[in-house]
């Protein structure tokens, strides 16, 4: 007969007489009596003793586990979203990614407005220290910051680097390689101001904005140098600076 089918009283004799000997085994010190008292202090387990437990915590039955209600969908929609420190404008990145294939002559996503226009073109090689101080300087006066590509072609990456430039300040971003074309950009930082009702045409067979409807300034300066250049060299487009040039002085 093996331990499992002895009876209960049995059962606990045996395993105090075990937990004894190894005590005695362990302790060398140990006498006879000592190990008596400790088999009569185990608790004795009867068969009713196991037969009660087995009730009491009974597992459920098939039948049961069907009645159980399932468990309904969480609503997504009611979770807590997580901020976002600023606006990133995704549609107008995927925009500006659709136009890197897009055929020629197709809308523009610079387009002109009804009031003056202010394209700050910049890319991610540029120094951090320049982007930074380009954003605030962009978010202070309205101005679109215009890249030309992706970050390694991918927009998750584009979006996600942008998100760390801009930080909690509200900048609109374009990427429109296009642009670069049409205004004839071909260094970073440069600064392009458009004129209230300026001509746009999209770059196609050399036809371009002509230089002569928009300012233009090159190099690593700031946003309100680059307007001071352009009232000081091109009077005609002082107005149009001047707006952008009130707002960066608050």
């Amino acid at each position: 007969m093996s331990a499992t089918e002895l009876p209960g009283r049995w059962l606990s004799v045996a395993l105090a007489a075990l937990t004894c000997h190894a005590l005695a085994q362990a302790a060398p010190g140990v006498t006879e009596p000592d190990i008596e008292k400790a088999r009569q202090g185990q608790p004795v387990v009867t068969e009713q003793d196991l037969q009660r437990a087995r009730q009491r915590h009974q597992m459920p039955s098939d039948e049961q586990l069907r009645r159980m209600p399932v468990p309904s969908t969480p609503n997504i929609g009611n979770l807590p979203q997580p901020g976002t420190a600023s606006a990133v404008d995704l549609e107008a990145l995927a925009r500006g990614f659709d136009a890197q294939t897009a055929r020629p002559g197709l809308q523009n996503s610079l387009q002109p407005s009804l009031e003056p226009a202010m394209y700050i073109f910049v890319s991610f090689s540029m120094p951090d220290s320049t982007l930074t101080r380009l954003v605030d300087q962009a978010s202070r006066a309205r101005a679109t910051l215009v890249l030309r590509g992706m970050v390694d072609g991918s927009l998750v990456r584009t979006v996600t680097r942008v998100r760390q430039l801009l930080g909690t300040r509200k900048v609109a971003v374009h990427i429109d390689p296009q642009a670069f074309d049409r205004y004839a950009v071909n260094r970073t930082p440069s600064f392009v101001l458009v004129p209230e009702g300026a001509p746009s045409a999209p770059c196609e067979a050399g036809l371009c904005v002509p230089g002569d409807s928009h300012a233009i300034v090159a190099g690593d300066v700031s946003l309100d140098y680059a307007l001071a250049h352009v009232q000081r060299t091109a009077p005609r487009f002082s107005k149009a600076a001047a707006v952008y040039l009130r707002r960066l002085r608050g």
